[in-house]
């Protein structure tokens, strides 16, 4: 069933609107793939490279196919464009009709047996003499998806194939894709995961414009992870409210959560920070990068109030000047705090939902009765994090990096006016820190909470945080 089709360190151009980056991607002969990832995110035009479409500024395909059947919106629009053209009659004697359907169908076909029963099954028998570009969208796609079907290609290539169709039509179209599996390589751009048929061997994940991930359908922990990722990305759900009745004493909106004024760390003669200028405004999210030694788990904990010689700095926090008599509770009430060194910590065998309800007593297992209302809210916030089946699962079963999506959670349930993620994505696989970052940008959009996310590496961007502040090893 042909040849491996490589795609080497690639960068494709698409008239300057999109680009593709870097792509690493072998198809072997029997694989059938579908390509993912949320909108914008580059599905098509990772598929229209297989068809020969871009152009490719940098890497190799290798192994592609002469014969290349394409249906996707970006043919159908350039086909009807075409159609449209024949429309200037002011350069014409006679007013074009446009082409007919059967022309377009039946012209250069490879099986005209096959195409015939497909027009039969599409119900487009009553249509073969009507001008193509006539026709509606769904009849439009129809009529690509014979035309490709019958081209007896080598390679079939379908971008949201099942789009508009009607459940009858849907049925019959996976049904004939499922009797081509042996003689066709396909490769699908979908969406929703639902619609995925039971052959697809391999899932593609593009993300910005590159192919972060490919997964072995039949590899249960890697598919199920994606289709977390996939959730979370683009999930209609929004961060849950809080509960009114947990809520936190009100916040001057004209002060800054945080300013640290020449705040500086030293031990002996050792300097870790040096007179640090920092105001941390409301609403506004901040990346904090470094390498280790840079002072970022010190200046923390002078937020936190954790640090001994917070008291030795000029440090204003949610309306407190620290050193005033203020208390290191009304200040950690402010704060939602996440780290490597708290999930250590967090080895009570407690269900999925008590996690997230313990963070309504910042407690580590829960040691006081739950209110219905806090149960909803953590049923909420565990359907965001599409882990709705796995209320009841114990804490301590899970993967690492769904114990971190719950902590995340947890320090988000009262809606913290500061977030704190301490390297929230250390000792997670690639896959896993994905699914965190995706949690971050959900958090990003849509509440009240300020983000501070502390990492290693400026470049590890999040979508929702325009704010960075980097240290350096003194």
């Amino acid at each position: 069933m042909g040849s491996i089709i490589r795609l080497e360190n690639l960068c494709v151009n698409f008239d300057d609107r999109f680009n593709l980056h870097n792509i690493e991607w072998t198809i072997e002969p029997n694989q059938h793939w579908v390509i993912t990832g949320t909108n914008g995110a580059g599905k098509s035009a990772l598929a229209a490279v297989l068809a020969g479409v871009g152009d490719i500024e940098n890497g190799t395909v290798t192994g592609l196919p002469n014969n290349v059947g394409l249906v996707s919106f970006e043919a159908q629009a350039e086909l009807i464009a075409k159609e449209l053209k024949k429309d200037d009659a002011d350069i014409m004697d006679v007013i074009s009709l446009g082409t007919p359907v059967y022309e377009m169908i039946f012209d250069n076909c490879q099986d005209p047996e096959l195409a015939h029963s497909l027009v039969e099954k599409f119900g487009l028998s009553k249509l073969l003499d009507r001008a193509f570009r006539k026709l509606s969208t769904g009849e439009t796609r129809k009529v690509m998806l014979i035309r490709a079907l019958s081209s007896k290609p080598d390679l079939l290539i379908l971008d949201e194939p099942f789009d508009g169709l009607d459940v009858d039509t849907l049925a019959m179209l996976q049904a004939h894709l499922a009797s081509i599996i042996e003689t066709t390589p396909m490769v699908m751009v979908l969406n929703r995961f639902d619609e995925m048929p039971d052959f697809i061997s391999h899932v593609a994940y593009v993300d910005q414009g590159k192919l972060t991930l490919t997964v072995d359908k039949k590899d249960d922990n890697a598919f199920n992870e994606l289709y977390q990722l996939l959730h979370l990305k683009t999930t209609d759900l929004s961060v849950p409210e809080a509960d009114p009745a947990n809520k936190l004493p009100a916040l001057d909106p004209s002060q800054p959560l945080v300013k640290l004024n020449q705040a500086t760390i030293k031990y002996g003669d050792t300097v870790i920070v040096d007179k640090l200028d920092w105001t941390i405004q409301q609403g506004q999210h901040w990346q904090l990068s470094g390498p280790n030694g840079s002072g970022k788990t010190c200046v923390l904990s002078l937020i936190t109030g954790d640090h001994p010689q917070c008291y030795t700095n000029d440090i204003f926090v949610f309306g407190f000047q620290r050193g005033n008599g203020e208390s290191i509770w009304q200040i950690k009430q402010f704060i939602g705090y996440v780290s490597t060194a708290l999930q250590w910590e967090y080895r009570v065998s407690t269900s999925c939902k008590n996690v997230i309800i313990s963070g309504f007593y910042d407690s580590i297992g829960m040691y006081t009765k739950s209110t219905d209302n806090q149960k909803k809210i953590a049923d909420q916030w565990l359907a965001l994090l599409g882990m709705k089946d796995r209320a009841d699962q114990p804490f301590n079963k899970l993967s690492y990096g769904d114990q971190r999506l719950l902590l995340i959670a947890r320090a988000m349930v009262k809606h913290p006016p500061l977030l704190i993620l301490d390297e929230p994505c250390l000792g997670l696989d690639d896959m896993n820190r994905q699914l965190v970052l995706a949690l971050i940008e959900k958090i990003c959009q849509g509440s009240e909470t300020t983000v501070l996310y502390v990492n290693h590496h400026a470049e590890d961007k999040i979508e929702g945080i325009e704010n960075y502040l980097g240290l350096k090893k003194n």
